[in-house]
């Protein structure tokens, strides 16, 4: 039976009172776990090989600071580029910070803008990560904590680092699904905690992968 992620990240088992409440929903569940397997496990991983997905996440599950899913993206990463454990580590810490941040060009909302870190991984840990990763961390913390100021020249760097079209559209939907898994996963921690999972808000409905077996919305 194959495990369903999000109810490992969020230390869910069979028989408890949020598994009854996560079947309540079962085409969801089905499709966020389609949409891990066609971003993270995908049978034809092409241009965007396993070690960089994983790399991904486990740099994504370090900034929104999930132990669980650290642990679990770290131990992915570790059995196909043990390599790059430790780089995914210290630019994960080098980036740490709270967000969202950003301007917005919109005048209206001028007055929320919020000044934050701008975060590049460095010279030693550009060298270990290497041009094309490097570029692909980068623009993972822009959309993590500055989506609000995502620009063509952001897509423009990771052309630069030999990245095709294709992969930077995966890329992007690696990133917005995993801000939906960590955040539901958490959510569920939380109410589990809670001990009153009489319901889940609609967090995020029926998910997909574009171009994948379904189609994602995170």
């Amino acid at each position: 039976m194959t495990t369903d992620i999000i109810d490992l990240l969020a230390g869910i088992s069979t028989g408890d009172a949020l598994d009854a409440v996560r079947a309540g929903r079962p085409q969801a569940r089905e499709n966020a776990q389609r949409s891990f397997e066609a971003l993270l496990e995908p049978a034809n991983p092409g241009t965007f090989p396993l070690a960089e997905r994983y790399a991904i996440a486990a740099f994504a599950a370090r900034l929104h600071a999930f132990d669980a899913a650290t642990s679990f993206y770290d131990d992915l990463l570790a059995d196909e580029a043990p390599e790059l454990v430790a780089a995914v580590e210290a630019a994960a810490t080098d980036g740490a910070t709270t967000g969202p941040y950003g301007d917005y060009r919109e005048p209206g909302l001028a007055a929320e803008s919020r000044a934050g870190l701008r975060w590049a991984p460095d010279a030693e840990t550009s060298a270990a990560l290497g041009v094309r990763l490097s570029a692909a961390v980068a623009h993972t913390h822009l959309l993590v904590f500055r989506p609000r100021e995502a620009r063509p020249e952001h897509l423009q760097a990771l052309v630069d680092a030999d990245w095709s079209p294709d992969d930077i559209v995966s890329l992007s939907q690696l990133v917005a699904f995993l801000a939906f898994q960590l955040r539901l996963a958490w959510g569920l921690r939380v109410l589990a905690a809670a001990q009153a999972p009489a319901s889940i808000p609609d967090l995020a409905p029926d998910l997909a992968v574009t171009g994948a077996t379904t189609t994602e919305g995170a």
